[in-house]
């Protein structure tokens, strides 16, 4: 059984910055895409940044030289280093896991930009 745990999740001025982390557990982790995802209240969820097996990286066009995603195969870790945050950057952030049998998804992670 996948599990995935996320975790860094809080309030934060304008302008600052926040880790994700999200840790899988339950099966091999390295060959497949992971990914953030998030969604604000009203809006459907949408791709932040996904990371290919083999590092390949995309990012939206709104978060693009502002998050950093990283994975760690090693610790089964996947993180999205978030700067310059923004209040339309406010929603719960899910971890995502794609297989050839489907995507995973974590409980998810409030983060809320607001002074």
């Amino acid at each position: 059984q996948v599990q995935l745990v996320e975790s860094g999740g809080g309030l934060v001025q304008p302008g600052g910055s926040l880790r994700l982390s999200c840790a899988a557990s339950g099966r091999s982790f390295s060959f497949y895409a992971m990914g953030w995802y998030r969604q604000a209240p009203g809006k459907q969820r949408e791709l932040v940044a996904i990371i290919s097996s083999g590092g390949n990286i995309n990012y939206a066009t709104s978060v693009n030289g502002r998050f950093t995603i990283s994975r760690d195969n090693a610790k089964s870790t996947v993180d999205l280093q978030m700067n310059s945050l923004k209040p339309e950057d406010t929603a719960v952030y899910y971890c995502n896991l794609k297989t050839p049998m489907g995507d995973y998804w974590g409980q998810g992670t409030q983060v809320t930009v607001s002074s």
